[in-house]
């Protein structure tokens, strides 16, 4: 009797608590189905009707939100993008698994000072940094570039990541390390053919944060370009919602699905490496 009726109570929390994930999931996922029905809206239908199936569908959201402003189209936007957001990323991961890799293995003068040091600037805000950065960059003569976004993912200016990987890394056996060493590996050769390839969840993890991070970043380019020849995709959405006297919110939700996409196509493409990474970066250390 008293299994029957574990066995009815686990049954009982085991249907409750999908339920509830399902609500849950829902909700998150309700803004993205809103979007996408939305952009398949004329402006009017939007603005009476709050189903998500729209009476008829019609692509000319996406037509006219891509033809963008002026003489740019949104997919210029797109490719300046691009054009900044894959080698921020192959920096950071590079410059960042690097500094990792010396904090993680090397034990030198001021080892523990230095960590701290880069682990307290996770507490500073981005409010606290832009102005020093300005100053410096304008002096240098790189505003209205892209250099700014490389110079800091190159130099490892992301201690998040830096802290992930030295707790991924501290994880992996010396062993591996010494045994390698002993076949006369030198210490780069160990880092890149030992501990890289290990570490690979880890990287992927950092990638996608740093691809999803810098891709919906609005504020920095907004400081640091000032050419619209320039304008990332944030910057470029924005103009659109500017661009007449009233917003046409059917193409600006075509957009803005748009601009998304990419993000939602490279996480679901390294999801497996992302979730391992997550999960072994949170064990290790």
């Amino acid at each position: 009797m008293n299994r029957k009726i574990a066995k009815i109570r686990k049954i009982v929390l085991k249907t409750i608590s999908y339920l509830v994930l399902t609500a849950l999931g829902i909700v998150f996922i309700y803004p993205l189905l809103f979007m996408l029905s939305a952009s398949f809206k004329t402006n009017q239908e939007l603005m009476t009707s709050m189903s998500l199936i729209p009476k008829s569908i019609s692509f000319d959201s996406y037509i006219n939100g891509w033809k963008g402003v002026g003489t740019y189209t949104f997919g210029h936007f797109m490719k300046n993008s691009g054009i900044l957001v894959v080698p921020v990323v192959l920096f950071t991961v590079i410059s960042s698994s690097l500094v990792a890799y010396g904090f993680a293995r090397f034990k030198f003068k001021g080892h523990g000072l230095l960590f701290g040091a880069m682990l307290s600037t996770m507490m500073l805000p981005n409010a606290v940094v832009i102005v020093p950065r300005y100053i410096m960059f304008r002096q240098m003569g790189w505003l209205n570039t892209y250099v700014p976004f490389y110079a800091l993912s190159l130099f490892a200016c992301y201690p998040f990541f830096i802290f992930s990987m030295v707790q991924f890394i501290r994880g992996i056996p010396k062993d591996i390390d010494e045994s390698a060493f002993m076949d006369g590996c030198s210490t780069f050769g160990i880092f890149v053919y030992m501990i890289l390839p290990l570490a690979k969840p880890c990287l992927f993890s950092m990638a996608i944060f740093q691809f999803i991070w810098t891709w919906n970043d609005y504020f920095n380019p907004l400081i640091f370009i000032n050419s619209v020849n320039k304008y990332t995709v944030m910057q470029g959405l924005r103009m659109c919602m500017d661009s007449s006297s009233g917003i046409s919110w059917g193409p600006i939700m075509a957009l803005s699905l748009i601009a998304i996409l990419p993000c939602v196509i490279i996480f679901f493409a390294a999801q497996k490496y992302f979730v391992e990474g997550v999960a072994t970066t949170g064990l290790k250390g």
